[in-house]
């Protein structure tokens, strides 16, 4: 744990590399604030020496007692002043320093979580994914910002405390020190004990989260089932698994912090014996005896702070785990080096559309190694061809798209386009070659326009005549600002219809290849379904069509038609064939123009 504890946070280095000379200045500010800070416990032992007539430091020596008071207080002044202006320096640095470090590490996050494959999402709840990448960051800022530098600052003003403790009086200065020897095996005792519980909180943390946007995203359902009740309850039980979690680690942050307190009780009572003794011997004056009180205080409260720090260090050292673990899941998607692209390869690429020709060589694909979807799957689709896929539930279909789009790799056979391998093509040529129009279609917050051009590189002068290209015309003249009118959430505004005409528009703006869809008018009202219908029309023109069809009426429409059944390719062909043929696809087409069944 600590070997991979280390490495984690060495991968922090380069973020801070950034920041290197403000963090120095933040690192050089500790020796003079821990000098700033033991040498006022000094100064008042002093200034009690020259009242009762002790010996005191050289530089005082043969000077009157107001003097030497005055100057005195003018010294602590200074010191007193020095040391808060440093710490507001440093301060400052080390929360900039802290900020700038966790937003390049959540940007971070985020365009990895982005480039993860969807089997990494699929088995992970977005609520946990956002714990990591706000709660978890967000611990991190704070364990570096008051943490990790106040440590080390600590640590500086312990040994510099500690240096002049064992100058002054070297046996009570050595009875301080090993009085703290306990303490610290205690903290390290607490440490892994507490790094278990703070694990769990965070885990718990990302499950409540997991719960709350799963319930406030299925709001519609939960009202209209009158889920209320039971989802608050199941919500209820997440929230105490949760206390309880947080409960396991406040027990150790109260017993460290109760006992720095009991043992700096007794390091002071032992200062008072031991010094007391020392002073009525005459081995010892008052001033001196007064510095080594103020120093048994001074010296814990490095360690005090560490003890309120603890919380703060152990949770940042469970996000950097939790944020590590994150950082080190495998990008599976990966693009080819352009070195290492074929020559068929390069040439695709670069041409600007291409005829669209796909292949399936012996695709097999599985989730779970115990349940393949995809069994040996080949086909061939001609540049041009409209072929409509068709099959039960479960039958492959939507995973045949999620592997055409590489979404996801398939465990054997490939993929062709054009005659070249996608893995060998650059992610970005790929997707634009795939234009794809779902059932559910999803549109950003923010304006229409931002939704139409996504990655697309368009003034709003050519969005504007794209649109009319498109008949988005009398959908815009409805809006309130046209293309700037703002969306809500998922297009909240917006009818279903609506928000299908846009995700056809987007799709048609980026000139596909291969047209990709998902029985894209199954749900909509006759007027809007003729309107998107033509739209399509014309989008299909010349182009490579793969539709996923739950209809009659779209599946005879198709050139060809794929059956699938468990993910194997068991009938092709017409629709007029296939009937002809009574295997599956003519029994579906029975059941469904009896009203019993979709395709």
């Amino acid at each position: 744990m600590a070997s991979l504890d280390r490495q984690r946070l060495g991968r922090l280095i380069p973020y801070l590399g950034r920041d290197r000379r403000r963090l120095l200045l933040a690192l050089l500010l500790l020796i003079p604030l821990a000098a700033a800070g033991a040498i006022q416990p000094l100064l008042v032992g002093q200034a009690i020496s020259v009242l009762r007539g002790e010996s005191v430091m050289p530089w005082l020596s043969g000077m009157a007692v107001p003097a030497a008071l005055r100057l005195l207080v003018g010294v602590l002044l200074v010191a007193v002043l020095l040391r808060l202006a440093l710490q507001g320096a440093q301060s400052f640095n080390v929360q900039v320093v802290g900020q700038r470090l966790t937003a390049r590490i959540r940007a971070d996050l985020f365009r990895h979580a982005m480039t993860l494959s969807l089997r990494f999402h699929d088995r992970t709840p977005v609520g946990k994914l956002l714990t990591r990448l706000t709660s978890d960051v967000d611990a991190l800022a704070e364990v570096f910002g008051s943490g990790a530098v106040g440590v080390l600052a600590d640590l500086v003003t312990l040994v510099v405390i500690a240096i002049t403790m064992l100058t002054i009086e070297w046996r009570l200065g050595l009875m301080l020190l090993l009085v703290q020897l306990p303490v610290t095996a205690g903290i390290l005792w607490l440490q892994k004990r507490f790094r278990k519980a703070n694990y769990r909180v965070r885990e718990e943390l990302g499950q409540l989260n997991a719960d709350l946007q799963e319930n406030l995203q299925g709001l519609e359902v939960v009202q209209m089932f009158r889920r209320e009740a039971v989802n608050s309850a199941r919500f209820a039980r997440t929230t105490d698994a949760y206390r309880q979690a947080v409960t396991g680690t406040i027990l150790y942050d109260s017993a460290i912090s109760a006992f720095i307190e009991w043992v700096a009780l007794v390091a002071v009572a032992l200062v008072l014996a031991l010094g007391g003794a020392m002073v009525i011997g005459g081995a010892m004056g008052l001033g001196t005896l007064t510095t080594f009180i103020l120093f048994s205080q001074r010296l814990f409260d490095p360690l005090r702070q560490l003890a309120e720090r603890f919380t703060q260090i152990q949770g940042g050292l469970t996000a950097v785990e939790r944020i590590g673990e994150l950082l080190e899941q495998p990008i599976e998607i990966r693009e080819v080096e352009a070195a290492a692209l074929s020559p068929a390869a390069r040439q695709n690429a670069a041409a600007s559309r291409s005829p669209g020709e796909v292949i399936f060589e012996n695709v097999s694909f599985h989730y779970r190694s115990d349940d393949p979807i995809l069994e040996d799957l080949s086909f061939r689709i001609a540049p041009g061809e409209h072929v409509a896929l068709v099959g039960p539930t479960g039958s492959g279909k939507t995973t045949v798209i999620r592997l055409l789009c590489r979404l996801y790799e398939p465990q054997r056979g490939r993929i062709l386009l054009d005659g070249v391998d996608i893995r060998e093509l650059p992610i970005s040529t790929l997707r634009q070659r795939m234009g794809v129009v779902l059932q559910d279609t999803f549109l950003f917050s923010g304006n229409v326009a931002d939704n139409l051009r996504l990655d697309a590189d368009l003034d709003d002068a050519e969005l504007e005549r794209l649109c009319r290209e498109l008949g988005l015309a009398p959908l815009l003249a409805r809006l309130d600002h046209g293309l700037a009118t703002e969306l809500r959430e998922r297009g909240g505004n917006l009818s279903s219809g609506e928000r299908q005409l846009l995700s056809v528009a987007r799709v048609a703006i980026r000139d596909p290849s291969v047209l990709v869809m998902d029985e894209a008018t199954a749900f909509l009202d006759p007027s809007t379904e003729a309107t998107l219908q033509h739209d399509l029309d014309e989008l299909l023109q010349e182009r490579t069509a793969i539709v996923i069809a739950h209809r009659l009426a779209t599946v005879e429409a198709a050139d060809r038609i794929l059956v699938l059944r468990r993910g194997r390719l068991i009938e092709q062909g017409s629709h007029s064939e296939l009937r002809a043929a009574g295997g599956l696809y003519a029994q579906l087409a029975e059941l469904q123009e009896k009203g019993l069944a979709t395709l």
